[in-house]
């Protein structure tokens, strides 16, 4: 029989900007984006690029008819929700762009693509000049340091004079402006979003990697596409600036250049929740038939599943309530979900700071015995003392999570091998071992090795 359709109706997000042949910038990443946000994507190309991870062969520049027929066609037929522009290329196009901004009953997020990671300027100083009505009719500007200097003329050295030049920018018109910190030095990527009220710095751990190609293009695209969602301007850009820092983490290591920042990672990683759930729930259960009670501390066992692309113990799914003894062996009444561990996982979550294929762990007790199996395991066995890493105190209790994370965070940054294990000591409590596996069989293995020498 003929089924009935059931049609959709997503946020439409206008991108206009320039493409990249190679997919990881440009309108290529800008829709990849959007339709991973759960928007419905459409394109206005103002150039063509030909492009690849090891750099830009050629660029042609659309005549401006042409861009402004698409931005007609674009606008007649959908209802855009929200619209951001890259790479305008000449000042014709920034000046057609901004006229179509202005009459648009929707937000706008200008990535002012002006500067080259380079230092090139990419922009001829009248399409620089045209760029100041732009930013005066949009609702986000998003800068790096390099384009913040070109549009105010202040230099930008630390988070206060990215402050300051956010504030001018909010100055010329913006309701906001995005100062993104990627280009200036530190352990962390603070970038600094400046309204006509506030200030909120964001803060992320830098990730050692050159493969940010389409970072910008990434950001201003998540940003515009919760804004087309409904989100407010603020919880738009945070949830932007935590997914690109995913991005750039588990980036796409594709081509022979540096490869691009991953577009899908949180789509990615939200497909990976449920058969994660499902692993550790068969590693429970056949941990239960093998009745691993001569494993089980006194404060019980917990297994532990992390997504492929996890940074936080809530993206973790795990025991509920933990695995205890019995007198019959082992159980555990509650089940599995996800946020249910904190120790185990963030174990886990330190160890993959050294290997990220590592996805399950499970803690057992610790003795002379344990000690010598676990030399039989292939991989780095590292130790660390919980009471190094407690509060200022010297107290483990209600530090407990942060300090096995700390812990072993120091500890696997030393090590040769992927960490296979990671032993705790110190403290009041007793010690205890957490095992490492990229896969749920592999952890049930690890396990046995250990139940076989008790």
């Amino acid at each position: 029989m003929t089924r009935k359709a059931a049609p959709v109706t997503p946020p439409v997000v206008c991108t206009v900007a320039g493409s990249d042949s190679g997919g990881g910038a440009g309108v290529q990443a800008d829709l990849k984006t959007v339709e991973a946000g759960g928007g419905f994507g459409t394109s206005v190309v103002t150039s063509v690029t030909a492009q690849n991870t090891t750099g830009v062969e050629s660029t042609h520049v659309l005549p401006v008819e042409e861009v402004d027929a698409q931005a007609t066609a674009v606008f007649e037929d959908f209802d855009v929700a929200a619209v951001k522009t890259g790479m305008l290329a000449t000042a014709p196009v920034v000046e057609l762009v901004a006229e179509r901004v202005a009459g648009l009953d929707c937000p706008a997020v200008v990535d002012p693509v002006m500067v080259a990671a380079s230092g090139d300027r990419l922009l001829e100083p009248a399409a620089e000049d045209a760029y100041e009505e732009l930013v005066a009719g949009s609702t986000l500007v998003t800068p790096n340091v390099d384009e913040a200097e070109v549009l105010t003329g202040r230099e930008v050295t630390d988070p206060e004079s990215a402050t300051a030049a956010g504030e001018d920018l909010v100055g010329m018109g913006a309701d906001a402006a995005l100062v993104k910190g990627g280009h200036l030095g530190g352990e962390d990527v603070v970038d600094v979003l400046v309204t006509a009220d506030t200030v909120e710095t964001l803060r992320h751990a830098r990730v050692d990697t050159t493969a940010t190609h389409g970072s910008g293009c990434t950001l201003s695209s998540a940003i515009a596409t919760r804004l087309a969602h409904g989100d407010d301007l603020p919880a738009a850009v945070r949830s932007g600036v935590d997914l690109l820092a995913r991005a750039v983490r588990y980036n796409v290591d594709v081509g022979g250049g540096p490869g691009a920042v991953h577009h899908a990672v949180a789509l990615r990683d939200r497909a990976a929740r449920q058969p994660t759930a499902e692993r550790v729930e068969w590693v429970l259960r056949d941990l239960i038939e093998r009745d691993v009670s001569p494993l089980v501390p006194e404060v019980g066992m917990n297994v532990a599943g992390a997504t492929p692309y996890a940074e936080t113990a809530g993206e973790c799914a795990a025991v509920e309530g933990r695995v205890t003894r019995t007198l019959d062996g082992v159980a555990s009444p509650r089940g599995v979900r996800f946020g249910a561990s904190t120790h185990v996982a963030g174990a886990l979550l330190a160890a993959r700071e050294a290997d990220a294929d590592l996805r399950f762990a499970a803690n057992c007790r610790y003795d002379d015995a344990i000690a010598t199996a676990l030399s039989d395991l292939e991989g780095a066995v590292v130790e660390y003392d919980r009471e190094d890493h407690a509060d200022g105190d010297g107290r483990e209790d209600g530090a407990a999570p942060v300090a096995i994370r700390r812990g072993v965070e120091a500890a696997v940054t030393g090590a040769d091998r992927s960490p296979v294990a990671a032993v705790g000591t110190g403290g009041a409590r007793e010690p205890l071992v957490t095992l490492f596996a990229p896969g749920a069989g592999a952890l049930v293995d690890r396990v046995t090795t250990l139940l076989d020498a008790v």
